[in-house]
């Protein structure tokens, strides 16, 4: 009898395998869900092989197309419900359905090398140079996690990172905690609104030289209410409800050219068919590309901003103080800077990124060149 019942539990378990092992095969493969990006299949090569690359790659590429994944995903974010965790994934899910992600303090001497390459920055542009972190969800709305959760607070490394800073800083938490009542982040993803944008668009005033238009200057126009964020995705939690899109800057008569690489092309602030797609924060730009030059139509000084996709929905607020906005994202963007400055004439520079990426993005020893 125990024969028959092992063989029974390996019949179902061989079968379990075949059935999936053959819909990974005949489901075709998804290179998004939400914002999050998945591994397409590895290239196999005697390169990749031997230095690891394929073997990491393959099983990423298998975790990442298992069938119904999202299925399976959600499946154990409710089992953690059931079992009186409220975190799945790392992400955590409070009050008014808040999907809140923990932050995780650079080193030291992390933060140091980051602000070194902005300090050679400020020191060399040959124009004023001005900083600025943004602080996350889970800083501004840490009250809404539970006791306990591992949450570095974002404050501290914004104050380290000021009295390091050799250059003018501008203090964005302080903006965003005065309105942490209002919907100035999203539920479900990990950017602010564009009301949370608006707010730094104030404070960034003090810095760059302009008095901020006031905020019912302009009409708020909903443009999606299923947006799902970043946060939701890695989160399992599907049920929870979605956000919505307001844009408060319409499209205007501004020129918008997009760069990649070598090629330039006529751009748009906005890019309506991203929201019948997966990734509906895409709305804003278009996405990532490494440079966006936008000649406003108005009086002003030329504006360098180096930044991270926070800046996509605050960048339009600056239209009426700027003549041009060149909107440089340093992952794709590999050229000098030094010669960017002055072959365009840019006036002024601004740095301008979350917490969390300016401490892991790696690329910003090119603030040197």
């Amino acid at each position: 009898m125990k024969k028959v019942a092992s063989l029974l539990q390996i019949l179902i378990f061989v079968i379990f395998i075949g059935v999936f092992f053959v819909l990974h095969l005949a489901l075709p493969d998804r290179s998004l869900i939400g914002r999050e990006s998945l591994q397409s299949a590895p290239k196999l090569n005697f390169q990749n092989l031997v230095s690891g690359k394929f073997s990491t790659a393959a099983e990423r590429y298998v975790n990442d197309q298992f069938p119904f994944r999202e299925d399976w995903v959600s499946l154990k974010a409710r089992c953690e419900l059931l079992s009186g965790k409220d975190e799945n994934n790392g992400v955590y899910l409070c009050e008014k359905e808040t999907l809140l992600e923990c932050f995780t303090a650079p080193e030291d001497s992390v933060l140091i090398g980051q602000m070194d390459h902005v300090n050679a920055l400020a020191a060399t542009a040959g124009v004023p140079v001005s900083f600025a972190l943004i602080p996350t969800a889970s800083e501004i709305w840490d009250s809404l996690l539970p006791v306990g959760a591992p949450n570095d607070s974002q404050a501290r490394v914004i104050q380290a990172a000021h009295a390091l800073a050799d250059c003018p800083t501008v203090d964005l938490g302080s903006a965003l905690a005065a309105h942490r009542e209002e919907p100035v982040f999203y539920r479900t993803d990990h950017h602010w609104t564009t009301l949370g944008a608006y707010y730094a668009y104030e404070s960034l005033g003090e810095v760059l030289g302009y008095e901020a238009l006031p905020l019912d200057a302009y009409a708020p126009t909903t443009v999606s209410e299923s947006f799902y964020g970043t946060a939701w995705s890695n989160s399992g939690f599907s049920w929870v409800r979605p956000d919505s899109i307001v844009t408060y800057v319409p499209q205007g008569a501004e020129q918008v050219r997009s760069r990649v690489g070598d090629k330039e092309s006529e751009g748009s602030l906005y890019h309506p068919e991203k929201l019948e797609g997966i990734d509906q924060y895409a709305y804003f730009y278009g996405g990532n590309t490494p440079l966006f030059t936008v000649r406003t139509g108005n009086e002003g000084p030329k504006l360098l901003i180096l930044r991270d996709s926070f800046m996509d929905s605050l960048s339009p607020f600056l239209f009426p103080h700027f003549s041009e906005l060149h909107i440089l994202d340093l992952r794709y963007y590999k050229n000098s800077l030094h010669d960017y400055i002055s072959e365009r004439g840019i006036d002024q520079v601004l740095i301008c990124y979350s917490v969390e990426n300016f401490a892991e993005d790696a690329n910003l020893f090119l603030m040197e060149r």
